[in-house]
């Protein structure tokens, strides 16, 4: 696949390359996420689970996924 179709992204402060019109729940799947043990900010923005197919990333998009942990 040459260059041009594919964007770079910063997921938790690393450098990914993702294909163009890659959706954040594939990114999700990709890194073998649990979605209901996670928050995900998109640019600093909190993002909807039931959305994250229709999301689809830009070239130097941030995204932050916080883990959930339980304590007492």
């Amino acid at each position: 696949m040459d260059k041009n179709n594919k964007i770079k992204i910063i997921v938790n402060g690393k450098l990914l390359t993702v294909n163009f019109k890659f959706s954040l729940k594939n990114l999700i799947e990709q890194l073998k996420t649990p979605i209901n043990k996670v928050a995900i900010e998109l640019n600093k923005e909190i993002v909807d689970k039931k959305k994250l197919n229709k999301i689809f990333l830009k070239n130097k998009d941030k995204i932050e996924i916080v883990h959930f942990i339980g304590g007492g």
